[in-house]
């Protein structure tokens, strides 16, 4: 009996950077900071609220909570308008892949064959702005493994068509 099992050392990988990744729509970025203000509006209400029935007895401190929360939404915008250009995405033959990140960079790639389901879904606000979310699972895990926001809904439903042919065929 021979053993036919072969295991080759490889040598030269595919280069990750060769892949022509596109951009997010930029209209989600409106998307991103209506959500940025609206979080930021209940947080600046809530602490009038506990300054005007002075529960934490701040005293003249009052003044330090809104110049934090003001200065934390200057630098959640910053980082969200330097961010939003790492946010990109490919589709191609065999996988579909996407990218973020502007400390911690993340890319994500999910082979065709590992697919179990694709969704699209669109919240009120992206709604408006014609925008969607591509969600796709893998087998094994409950959650979504790649998520791709910011897509034209028709884009993300010709993407979605296109992986179900893929994996179905």
């Amino acid at each position: 009996m021979t053993d036919s099992f072969q295991n080759t050392e490889v040598f030269s990988f595919p280069e990750i950077e060769s892949i022509d990744f596109k951009k997010i729509e930029k209209n989600y970025f409106k998307v991103i900071l209506i959500n940025v203000l609206i979080l930021f509006l209940i947080l600046f209400i809530g602490a009038s609220f506990i300054v005007y029935k002075d529960w934490l007895e701040l005293g003249q401190h009052y003044i330090w909570i809104f110049s934090a929360l003001i200065l934390l939404l200057i630098v959640t915008v910053i980082f969200e308008i330097l961010g939003f250009e790492k946010r990109k995405y490919a589709v191609r033959e065999k996988d579909i892949s996407y990218k973020k990140g502007l400390l911690y960079k993340s890319l994500t790639t999910v082979p065709f064959n590992r697919i179990q389901h694709v969704e699209i879904d669109q919240g009120p606000i992206s709604r408006f702005f014609g925008l969607a979310t591509l969600s796709v699972f893998t087998a094994g895990d409950s959650s979504d493994d790649l998520k791709i926001k910011g897509l034209l809904k028709e884009q993300s439903l010709q993407i979605k068509e296109f992986i179900t042919n893929k994996i179905d065929g």
